[in-house]
């Protein structure tokens, strides 16, 4: 069990309709503490394709799936939207996960938090954003999807979420951002361009400070042969001087 500061799925738990999903047989336990007493884990990869499972095997391809949360009932993704079955079956069979993008996603439901984790309206965790090409990419854990259309929930929504009666699927047009830049690498990212930037002007500090040097070294190499020039010059002089006086008493 992990604590938190507000308490996951509002004090809730999974419908007990999750363990029979779409005739699919899924693990009620790992639903409850994967969805409703954890941020970090996930269930395990490749679940969606197992026989008890076999997901895409139960969805209709000739018509768009709305899932709904498994703890509350509020909509959460219709998919597929903007692609093909084949495409949004393919990319989650290949990541392990039902794979979901912006335009699939109920955003007034959603919560993407600053490092990537994401949630529902109602504190369920749903898994995280992975973004692949420059597009939000949400790898989503199938036992936190499961649950059945419902507005008779205990469980309190969060601010500005949509009922099941509010929602239509036909008319919906998700909100969300093409590119959130709210993942996993975000805080990598920052860092590196905070070092990078630091090494930067290093750089250019230890550049300036070598060409302030050598342009010393220059001006000082220069005086010198001025004065040494100077010194020749006076000794000149002196020779001359010294001859002149020379054949003027030879004279």
């Amino acid at each position: 069990m992990v604590c938190f500061a507000e308490e996951q799925c509002g004090g809730g738990a999974p419908m007990d309709s999750v363990a029979t999903f779409l005739g699919a047989t899924l693990d009620y336990a790992v639903a409850d503490r994967i969805c409703c007493n954890n941020h970090r884990w996930a269930e395990r990869r490749g679940y969606l394709g197992e026989p008890q499972v076999d997901l895409f095997s139960r969805l209709d391809p000739e018509t768009e799936t709305v899932f709904y949360d498994s703890v509350c009932g509020i909509p959460l993704f219709v998919a597929p939207r903007g692609r093909t079955f084949q495409e949004f079956k393919e990319e989650s069979l290949h990541h392990g996960w039902p794979s979901f993008r912006p335009q699939e996603m109920v955003s007034e439901n959603v919560i993407i938090h600053k490092h990537g984790r994401m949630e529902s309206k109602c504190g369920t965790h749903l898994g995280h954003n992975l973004p692949k090409y420059g597009v939000d990419r949400y790898c989503i854990d199938l036992v936190c999807i499961a649950g059945m259309p419902t507005d008779s929930t205990a469980v309190a929504l969060g601010a500005g979420a949509l009922t099941v009666e509010e929602f239509n699927s036909t008319l919906y047009t998700s909100s969300a951002e093409e590119y959130s830049g709210k993942d996993p690498m975000a805080k990598t990212r920052l860092i590196a361009i905070v070092i990078g930037s630091l090494v930067a002007a290093a750089l250019v500090f230890f550049a300036a400070c070598f060409w302030m040097r050598t342009r010393r070294r220059s001006q000082s190499k220069s005086e010198n042969v001025h004065s040494l020039q100077a010194a020749a010059g006076e000794k000149g002089d002196d020779w001359s001087n010294d001859l002149t006086e020379e054949n003027q008493s030879t004279a």
